[in-house]
């Protein structure tokens, strides 16, 4: 999988689809390997533009994410409104979940809230087995963070 993040300000912009379709084209990327994050915080101008686009983009055979979620006032309103494949809990409830009983309950909530529309759920910052153990009886369906793989600075050729 490849993820890309794109702001709230690349989302409105009208060239954009004709970008992702000419670069999976010119690079022969594998459209479903492809996820565009759309960061919760970053303001998205014109809700209706970015449900089409992502829906465009679906088409083709791309996914979305709904990055850092939880830790905006947006949140749930963008996950009700984007017609988004995935929900990435924010690593600041993830960060230290193994001591704090709260966190633990707001990723179990969260994790229920994204299922419960049909989304698959990503926990980032995920940095040792016990984190990584915790989320699996939690419910998330996948992981990001030092523990599982770093990131990486070149893209492979096999994408």
């Amino acid at each position: 999988m490849l993820s890309v993040n794109l702001s709230g300000k690349v989302i409105d912009d009208p060239d954009l689809l004709g970008f992702i379709t000419s670069a999976l084209a010119r690079h022969d990327v594998k459209a479903e390997r492809l996820i565009f994050e759309i960061t919760e915080t970053q303001a998205v101008e014109n809700t209706g533009a970015a449900v089409d686009l992502i829906r465009r983009v679906t088409e083709l055979g791309c996914r979305f994410a709904l990055d850092d979620f939880g830790s905006g006032f947006a949140s749930y309103q963008y996950l009700k409104e984007l017609p988004v494949d995935l929900v990435k809990i924010d690593g600041t409830f993830i960060r230290n979940m193994a001591m704090d009983d709260a966190d633990r309950v707001f990723v179990r909530a969260l994790a229920e809230v994204a299922q419960g529309l049909g989304k698959q759920t990503v926990a980032e910052f995920v940095e040792d087995e016990t984190t990584l153990e915790m989320l699996r009886v939690l419910g998330v369906d996948y992981a990001q963070g030092y523990h599982v793989g770093r990131p990486r600075k070149h893209i492979a050729p096999h994408l």
